[in-house]
C-alpha cells in the first residue's frame, strides 16, 4: 500500500479498536518515518534550488568585530512572522560589513522551515531576465516565491527595461512573499542606479511593511585578508 492509502486507512478507520496496540504503534512509527523522510528530501530540494552558495548561520556572525551592526534589530525582525506574512527588509551598508552573510542566513532559515527561497544578485537577476524566452513568465515566477533575496543592489546599473521588470517583481510581491534586499546605497542614492521615477516607485513598494537597517563598520573581508598575510 502507498503512504497515502496507509494514512487514509489509519485516519478514517471507523473502528480504531480493531487495530491491536502493536499494529497502531507500527503504523504511527511508519507514517512518522515516511513524513520525516519526505520533509528531509523537501528541504534538500529547496536548498539545492535556492541559489544559496554557502550555508551561513546568524549564530556564526561575529558582531564583536563590528559592534555597530544592528544585531538586536535583526533578531527582533527574526522573531516576527516574516516567513508567514509578506514584508520587506532592506540591509544598507558598504561592501564587506556582513549584509550578504545575514541575508543568506535568513534565507537558509527559511529553507529549513520548508519555505521556497531564492537568493541571487541583481546582476544575475537582470541576466536571467535578459536571456529569458518568456520574460513575463520569469517575472511571475520571482513574484510568487515566498522568500526572495536580491543581493548587491547598487553595484550594477540595469537597463531601463530591466529596472521596470524589477519594479514589477517587487510590486507584485507586496501581498505574496517576503523580499530581502542588500545594497551599498542609501535610499537617496538609488537615483544613481535607476532613473528617479523608478527608484522612487521601487522604494515606495519596499517601504510598505518594510524595515530598513544600516550596517556600519570595518570590512570582514579585510580582516580575513590580514589574517592570511
Amino acid at each position: 500500500m502507498t503512504l497515502h492509502e496507509l494514512w487514509k486507512s489509519y485516519r478514517y478507520l471507523s473502528d480504531l479498536e480493531s487495530y491491536s496496540p502493536d499494529e497502531r504503534a507500527f503504523l504511527e512509527k511508519f507514517l512518522s518515518g515516511e513524513h520525516d523522510l519526505r520533509e528531509k528530501k523537501k528541504r534538500e530540494y529547496l536548498l539545492r534550488t535556492s541559489g544559496i552558495k554557502r550555508i551561513k548561520l546568524l549564530t556564526d556572525f561575529d558582531r564583536t568585530f563590528n559592534p555597530k551592526i544592528p544585531r538586536e534589530k535583526i533578531m527582533e525582525f527574526m522573531k516576527t512572522d516574516w516567513l508567514k506574512k509578506p514584508c520587506n527588509l532592506v540591509l544598507i551598508g558598504p561592501s564587506g560589513v556582513g549584509k550578504t552573510h545575514v541575508s543568506s542566513a535568513m534565507c537558509y532559515d527559511g529553507v529549513t522551515k520548508g519555505k521556497q527561497t531564492v537568493f541571487l544578485s541583481l546582476f544575475d537577476l537582470t541576466a536571467k531576465l535578459t536571456k529569458a524566452r518568456s520574460t513575463y513568465s520569469l517575472i511571475d515566477y520571482y513574484a510568487r516565491i515566498p522568500v526572495l533575496c536580491l543581493d548587491e543592489v547598487g553595484y550594477v546599473m540595469p537597463t531601463r527595461e530591466n529596472a521596470d521588470h524589477l519594479f514589477q517583481i517587487i510590486s507584485k510581491r507586496g501581498e505574496v512573499g517576503t523580499t530581502i534586499v542588500t545594497t551599498n546605497l542609501v535610499p537617496s542614492q538609488w537615483g544613481k542606479v535607476f532613473d528617479s521615477v523608478t527608484a522612487s516607485a521601487i522604494l515606495d513598494r519596499l517601504s510598505m511593511n518594510g524595515t530598513f537597517l544600516t550596517f556600519e563598520g570595518r570590512s570582514y573581508r579585510n580582516r580575513k585578508n590580514n589574517r592570511s598575510e
